[in-house]
């Protein structure tokens, strides 16, 4: 047996380190990259944050012939007025619900009447500003011979992929000072990406946060027209936590840096999810705006109009896949990014950063790394034979074991001392005791070493009468 443990054991001790490896090996999560948390809420933000367009338009007639100048400023303005303007949000559904602010759709609740004098107010202003005279003359004047004709509202929400869709209103509060600064807006899609509804309770001064959106100052005619569907991203911290409007609605205080068109955007905690969004920013300094003084509606408050809305925030198979891919890519695993994208693009064509990523993971396909997990199959195969082997070569060493050969009396050569005794008689002497020794016919081992060393008494005797001696 100690022959064969000395091969068989070191070979299982083997088998077993082949075992061990294998599940280490499937277990090994893919590495994530050196990749800083704020740009990885950048990538997985910028899908599902849109640029929210809501405006009216004002048709105008005006009923004096005679004044040319007039009527060559409406011309240029081919007789309409637009009122309303942009903002942005964020898709916290799969099948297309946007949160974002009551005052970013504004234009689209108000009654006709009040669009038309907001539109009339702007064009007073411009006729007052080409002649240079005071607004509450050029009002009177043109209040006498103005007229709008007709109104028509447009509320479109712009993907980050450029597609333009149809929004409807699906929940309303009320525009800044004059409530809850929340609407849910609906879209037609599927399998759309989506960010998270987070708990402004859990809130704490100074928590990192980052503020998505489209602001205005960051539309430039430098830029080319692409541009304008990529979101920016601003860090900060939360700077207080439970400030009031005048109409007693919580707001938080931020020192990220916003401007017009960020209202209704979502502010980001470090986990990702929307803690509030962007609303008013705080007053101006000698006509300046101050950045640093920001203001958002918590999230609770937004998730009120949610459920009004009878919306459910739930995450999309589009988000999980492009989440998948992006921890693969970051980490070097190309290929099995590329798969990951590629599926996204299958669900979701539009996906406004896949295409990019799909083209790079092809050109890194040749430095990918291996994600043992793929062979899950093949070492449990190997883990099972390894097993088996083992059990093979315990059994073989300490279960068998080879029988005994007789070994043959030897016959010593003449003139040694001691000569073989010859074998013993039969015991026909003891036939007689042997049958008295049980009268059922059952031999107990005590009653036979009793018979036999009566036989070798006799024996004994019998060698001494005839003088063979030692």
């Amino acid at each position: 047996m100690k022959k064969r443990a000395f091969f068989t054991i070191p070979i299982s001790l083997l088998l077993i380190a082949v075992i061990v490896t294998s599940f280490f090996l499937i277990n090994i999560k893919p590495a994530e990259g050196k990749i800083a948390r704020a740009q990885k809420l950048a990538e997985y933000t910028k899908p599902a944050v849109v640029r929210i367009v809501d405006y009216a338009v004002v048709g105008w007639q005006f009923d004096n012939p005679d004044d040319t100048e007039v009527i060559a400023i409406l011309d240029q303005l081919n007789f309409q007025s637009v009122v309303g303007g942009s903002g942005s949000g964020a898709i916290i559904s799969s099948d297309g619900y946007i949160v974002t602010n009551a005052h970013v759709v504004e234009a689209t609740e108000m009654k006709d009447e009040d669009i038309a004098n907001a539109a009339f107010e702007q064009l007073v202003s411009i006729v007052a500003d080409y002649f240079k005279a005071d607004y509450e003359t050029a009002y009177q004047y043109m209040l006498t011979y103005t007229k709008y004709t007709e109104i028509k509202k447009v509320l479109k929400v712009i993907l980050p992929s450029g597609d333009i869709l149809d929004g409807e209103v699906k929940s309303y509060g009320a525009p800044v000072n004059e409530g809850k600064d929340v609407s849910v807006l609906k879209i037609e899609g599927k399998n759309l990406p989506t960010l998270p509804l987070g708990n402004s309770d859990d809130i704490q001064n100074q928590d990192n946060i980052w503020v998505s959106g489209y602001p205005a100052a960051a539309d430039s005619d430098l830029l080319s027209p692409d541009s304008s569907l990529v979101s920016s991203i601003n860090a900060g911290q939360i700077s207080a936590t439970s400030k009031k409007t005048e109409q007693g609605s919580p707001v938080i205080q931020i020192n990220a840096a916003a401007t017009h068109g960020n209202s209704g955007g979502p502010v980001i905690n470090e986990t990702g999810q929307i803690i509030g969004l962007l609303t008013f920013r705080g007053d101006t300094v000698n006509g300046q705006e101050v950045q640093g003084f920001n203001f958002a509606v918590p999230v609770n408050t937004v998730q009120e109009f949610v459920n009004q809305a009878g919306v459910k925030n739930t995450k999309s198979e589009t988000d999980k896949l492009y989440k998948d891919g992006l921890e693969l890519y970051w980490g070097g695993y190309y290929k099995h990014a590329l798969e990951k994208f590629e599926a996204v693009q299958r669900i979701y064509p539009n996906h406004s950063e896949i295409k990019q990523y799909i083209a790079n993971s092809e050109k890194k396909m040749s430095s990918s790394k291996t994600l043992w997990s793929d062979y899950t199959t093949i070492f449990y195969i190997i883990d099972g034979v390894s097993g088996l082997l083992i059990l093979v070569l315990l059994v073989f060493t300490f279960a068998f074991r080879p029988k005994k050969t007789a070994v043959a009396a030897t016959v010593p050569a003449a003139g040694f001392a001691n000569p073989v005794p010859e074998p013993p008689p039969p015991l026909a002497d003891t036939e007689n005791t042997l049958a008295d020794l049980n009268n059922d016919g059952k031999i107990d081992v005590q009653d036979i070493l009793l018979a036999l060393q009566e036989h070798q008494k006799k024996q004994k005797k019998d060698d001494e009468d005839s003088g063979n001696g030692a």
